[in-house]
């Protein structure tokens, strides 16, 4: 997005023609940046063969599952229904990988059916699939012990996180290998979201380094992801670049010690699509306290949960009056809970009427959407090359009400 004789543009489009068009609230993403950020890690790494996989809870409107598979990426689902939209939007089995935590064997028995790359977690699944279905072949996604994330909520790589296998369980797991000829064709870890520090990585790829070496017949590692983008200018991120150097000579140097190439997936979600989201909603009032002046707009945690949930920071621009004066705002939503954006967040002056967008609103944010006080879901808007598509029309009452069978 970028500010042009004081109108916003995105790809050459004025924000404020698409609110005209699609009205608010609305959800806009930029392909072009979608693709920017799959090319960046194609180039970051140097290694025999990189496999990225998209993260598709980050973001799973078809359209855009559609958008990546062109581009040569893969997907990470941790759904059945995730890997049925995957498979919808044209993505081979083969090119899906399916990380479940604590769902039952008859999801795990239709994700078998279907042929996808299974990643598991749970002792007891390695041996139901061992029983059942030997023939499998499997990923066992290890917990490092490795404490990562922006937030206690998205750090999953702790000894106490109910994600992954624990590396001091690795002796059991290799007497299940050997025991039930397992077939286990790939390593996989992840530590947390909104890792800054590459050494994370570094260490916590050691661990697995070490782990690879007792597993024979392995195809893939996969690093997970966690990549942290920018928020706000000056922001701290994951230097990606940085990344693939480090990571890459490691797992060159592991690949020679383990006698073959290997291939190195990664998983981002929020890496690939949060800077290409733009969330537009509308002021509906100005209401001033004896404090505290609210900016109250025609939204809320059932569209944005991030900042109630995460305490998370998103950037926020008034499209309306871009060279307003400089005031201090609670922008607030129209929820009937405490559902705070911002809270003393500077902003150039807000009118009712004035549009608002809230940026690096693509990742786990209308994927995280609710109908919360019977509001409707928003609009999704996909621009690409240059021109403006409505990929998910706005919701209205007959959706609330499809599924509701009246008795009484």
């Amino acid at each position: 997005m970028n500010l042009e004789n004081d109108q916003y543009l995105i790809q050459g489009i004025p924000l404020l023609d698409l609110v005209k068009k699609y009205e608010t609230p609305l959800y806009i993403y930029d392909s072009s940046i979608i693709k920017r950020q799959i090319d960046r890690l194609n180039k970051a790494f140097d290694v025999p063969h990189l496999d990225v996989h998209f993260a598709c809870k980050a973001l799973n409107n078809i359209n855009i599952l559609k958008l990546v598979n062109q581009w040569g990426a893969g997907l990470d689902t941790v759904s059945i229904q995730e890997i049925w939209t995957g498979l919808k939007a044209g993505f081979d089995p083969s090119r899906i990988i399916y990380t479940p935590n604590c769902v039952g064997v008859d999801e795990i028995e239709m994700a078998l059916e279907l042929g996808v790359q299974i990643n598991i977690d749970h002792i007891e699944t390695l041996e139901y699939i061992g029983h059942h279905h030997p023939n499998t072949k499997m990923c066992i996604r290890i917990n490092p012990h490795v404490m990562a994330g922006g937030n206690e909520n998205i750090s999953v790589g702790h000894i106490d996180s109910k994600f992954g296998i624990s590396i001091y369980q690795m002796p059991l797991v290799e007497r299940l290998v050997k025991t039930l000829g397992l077939k286990i064709n790939g390593l996989h870890m992840h530590t947390g979201s909104d890792i800054l520090d590459a050494g994370v990585f570094s260490f916590a790829s050691d661990i697995l380094f070490d782990v690879a070496k007792k597993f024979p017949d392995l195809e893939f590692l996969d690093f997970g992801s966690g990549l942290k983008v920018p928020y706000k200018e000056d922001d701290v991120f994951t230097d990606i670049e940085e990344l693939g150097v480090i990571l890459s000579k490691k797992f060159n140097d592991f690949c020679k010690d383990y006698g073959r190439k290997l291939s190195l997936y990664l998983e981002p979600g929020k890496f690939l699509v949060s800077e290409c989201g733009f969330f537009l909603v509308k002021t509906n009032v100005i209401k001033q306290t004896p404090s505290t002046v609210f900016a109250g707009v025609d939204s809320g945690m059932n569209h944005l949960i991030r900042p109630m949930l995460y305490n998370a920071y998103h950037q926020i621009i008034n499209v309306s009056n871009p060279g307003g004066k400089p005031r201090v705002y609670n922008v607030v939503g129209y929820i009937c809970e405490t559902d705070t954006f911002a809270s003393n967040r500077v902003v150039p002056e807000i009118h009712a009427g004035d549009i608002l967008c809230f940026k690096n609103a693509g990742a786990y944010c209308f994927s995280m959407s609710s109908n919360y006080n019977s509001r409707f879901r928003p609009a999704e808007v996909l621009i690409h090359e240059g021109t403006d598509m409505l990929i998910r029309k706005r919701e209205t009452i007959d959706d609330l009400l499809k599924n509701q069978i009246e008795v009484i």
